[in-house]
């Protein structure tokens, strides 16, 4: 019983995972550890923050859980010290193998999350997704008149679409022999309706 017990807690806030990563990245937590170039104290890491003094006691217990996921690392030299991870250079700012803050910030959005909120309501009516449930219109007719979502996606697709791209061309070296130029077939701007 105490086996499903933990099971199912470890599914319910499973969520405090993603929601604190997000913070993170939109407090900036990773580009700052970046620029200081060597593992940050928790007080010069709360004086480099963007956040109210008073809110400076729960950045320790926000980093805990950081750490137990794996997304910043914990050293312990005169006192705590946080590093990144490899997982967490994905997420700075300035990385060009980055897709994933883009895809972060994109799908743990507010207007994405709610329609996960909706499913049960999608179920029990005859609406066509969880996203028309959620805001009455389907999700590229939002795009488009949603300027903040829209940019999100062009961001998070054009992110995508470089790393690809990359990976392409550096795996499959052989099969650009003699190719002097590569065009991009991509037009990611949802908000004119281009695909």
């Amino acid at each position: 019983m105490l086996q499903a017990q933990t099971h199912a807690w470890n599914h319910i806030f499973n969520f405090i995972n993603f929601i604190t990563l997000k913070c993170a990245v939109q407090l900036g937590k990773p580009d700052v550890i970046q620029e200081h170039g060597k593992p940050m104290t928790l007080s010069e890491l709360v004086s480099a923050l963007p956040i109210h003094p008073s809110k400076a006691q729960y950045v320790h217990r926000l980093m805990r859980i950081l750490v137990h996921s794996g997304f910043f690392s914990q050293q312990n030299l005169n006192q705590e010290a946080y590093s990144l991870t490899q997982s967490t250079r994905l997420l700075l700012k300035d990385n060009p193998w980055s897709v994933i803050r883009p895809l972060l910030l994109l799908l743990l959005d507010p207007v994405l999350t709610k329609p996960w909120d909706c499913l049960s309501t999608w179920f029990r009516n005859d609406d066509r997704n969880a996203f028309s449930v959620a805001h009455e219109k389907i999700f590229w007719e939002y795009a488009g008149q949603d300027t903040r979502l829209n940019n999100l996606l062009n961001e998070a697709m054009s992110s995508d679409s470089i790393l690809a791209s990359k990976l392409v061309v550096s795996k499959c070296k052989r099969i650009f022999d003699g190719v002097n130029s590569l065009v991009s077939g991509e037009a990611w701007n949802y908000g004119q309706g281009h695909c």
